[in-house]
């Protein structure tokens, strides 16, 4: 059992990751807690969004993947969250957000777990010392509860015990394109460095065997066949060779100024495989793509299908809603226009003839009274104004409400639909890398080449550029001149300080006869005096 854990960023690359089906014969997302959205790429963009705006840490994510020994028996569920939990107790992330994700790749089931590190309560991350001590702890104390053999590096005490140090991603990026491991590239190059009895001979056996020597950063690097790049002086597999001795044994006949770049040698290798790829590339397994094909077909028919699900629920509602507001305004001006026409009936009824009425006129109570069932009117209308206004504004604000979580939620649909395209595009990606590593197996096997194809020295001869046996010698005297300035800076600095030691001899023998010896008793007296004064006030202070 291996856990292998990293403090990172880019959770949006690790959600792609590790959605990506075709590295993976199955993929279970388990369960998402600590988060709204329900899938990776949400999830870790609430995350990354904590860690911006409540703390300054970049690293906001810690992933652990799970490997349990395939020759032993699989772990339950129940056991990967015992292991969990204990991680969690054992580095201080209980109750942090986290997201569980289970993969089987080759038969073989593993986990990942990625926990954010930002408290949210407490406006700060959680700090992760040790880690990697803590993880070793807690797996030796499950596997002895569960029963699980570990591996040698578990156990410090054992003797004999190899370790493989954990490839970059570069070095892995070559393995999957080319089907060439890291120790077959060392072997080889350092088999042909140990056979070599010059610099020509161990150029030309590296040509033969796809190699071709370049200049970049470096004096000397090794470009092969596919394109990839890599320092000679790591692919040689011994101690006793240091880059020093790599530089010695070339530099007379392959001197770094003579050497093509990286960019020339990548170049001249593009060339040769180009026709080879492309043969391969069309008798690509269609029936292979066919179903891939089918299966991106399915996830996508799924998040449009709910893209367009949510947009017609989305337009019903806000067609109900807006039917609901009408339908409220309608309500609030028919009471209005009731109310006015039960005014109006009731006045009408209460209408005087004869002669009261021509008392009212001649006397001004008729209008006085109009005047009052004017102002009545008018105070209707303005309450009913008042709340018609104040029913808009009610009703834009739900509006505005319902509008933005439309928006929010299709936003979610959108950014799902982001998401598959990421991992497709992932998937696509890995699908060439396989096929490309398949294309180049098979081409050589088909020449019958174990490791690669060889080089074209002559064309590789053309691109290195001519160094003049004069500016050859220049370039040798400056290297010894520059091996020598220390030491002349060292000794020129030591016979300063010789001269400078005689010339105050000098001064000092020119002022010994100087003066008489009545003038010496006289400083030495002042001297004295000085003395005695100093000693004084230093008691007096005291």
């Amino acid at each position: 059992m291996i856990p292998f854990a990293s403090q990172r960023a880019l959770g949006q690359d690790l959600a792609t990751h590790l959605l990506n089906a075709q590295d993976n014969e199955q993929i279970e997302l388990a369960h998402v807690r600590g988060s709204i959205a329900r899938d990776l790429h949400g999830a870790f963009a609430e995350w990354e969004l904590q860690a911006e705006t409540l703390t300054n840490c970049r690293n906001y994510l810690y992933s652990l993947s799970i490997n349990p020994d395939p020759a032993q028996n699989r772990l339950s569920r129940e056991q990967y969250l015992d292991y969990i939990e204990r991680i969690e107790k054992a580095l201080g992330l209980e109750g942090q957000p986290r997201a569980l994700v289970f993969h089987i790749k080759h038969d073989r089931e593993h986990a990942h777990v990625v926990w954010s590190r930002i408290d949210a309560m407490q406006g700060k991350a959680v700090h992760l010392a040790f880690d990697h001590e803590k993880l070793m702890r807690v797996t030796r104390q499950f596997a002895r509860d569960h029963g699980i053999e570990l591996p040698d590096g578990y156990f410090k005490d054992r003797e004999d015990l190899e370790k493989s140090g954990q490839l970059s991603l570069y070095e892995k990026h070559q393995q999957e394109t080319t089907g060439l491991t890291k120790e077959q590239r060392v072997e080889l190059v350092t088999e042909l460095w140990r056979k070599s009895d010059s610099a020509k001979a161990f150029v030309q056996a590296l040509g033969s065997h796809g190699y071709m020597l370049a200049t970049g950063n470096r004096p000397y690097v090794l470009v092969d066949i596919y394109g990839d790049v890599n320092a000679l002086p790591k692919l040689i597999n011994d101690k006793q060779v240091r880059t020093k001795d790599v530089r010695a044994f070339l530099e007379r006949d392959f001197p770094p100024e003579s050497l093509p770049s990286i960019e020339e040698a990548k170049k001249l290798a593009a060339d040769d495989r180009k026709s080879m790829e492309a043969f391969e590339k069309a008798r690509a397994d269609e029936q292979k793509a066919d179903e891939v094909q089918a299966r991106e077909a399915v996830r996508r028919k799924e998040v449009l299908e709910k893209l367009r699900a949510t947009k017609r629920r989305q337009l019903a509602e806000k067609r109900k809603f807006e039917a609901a507001q009408k339908k409220e305004r309608m309500e609030l001006k028919r009471q209005h226009l009731a109310q006015a026409k039960r005014i109006r009936e009731l006045r009408a009824k209460a209408k005087i003839g004869g002669l009261a009425a021509f008392l009212g006129r001649v006397t001004g109570m008729d209008k006085m009274i109009h005047k009052v069932r004017r102002l009545n009117d008018k105070r209707r209308f303005d309450k009913y104004k008042a709340a018609r206004e104040k029913l808009a504004e009610r009703q834009a604000r739900a509006m505005a409400v319902l509008r933005e979580r439309h928006r929010m939620q299709f936003a979610d649909v959108k950014r799902q639909v982001r998401s598959v395209d990421k991992v497709e595009k992932r998937e696509r990606r890995s699908r060439d890398v396989r096929r490309l590593k398949e294309a180049r197996l098979k081409d050589r096997a088909r020449k019958g080449v174990e490791h690669m194809q060889a080089i074209d020295m002559k064309r590789y001869d053309a691109l290195r550029k001519p160094v003049p046996e004069k500016e050859r010698e220049l370039q040798t005297d400056r290297k010894k001149q520059r091996g020598r300035s220390l030491d002349d800076w060292r000794g020129g600095r030591t016979r300063l300080s010789q001269v400078f030691a005689e010339a105050a001899d000098e001064f000092g023998q020119s002022r010994k006869g100087e003066g008489d010896g009545k003038s010496r008793d006289q400083e030495l007296k002042r001297r004295e005096e000085a003395a005695r004064k100093r000693r004084r006030d230093r008691d007096h202070d005291r």
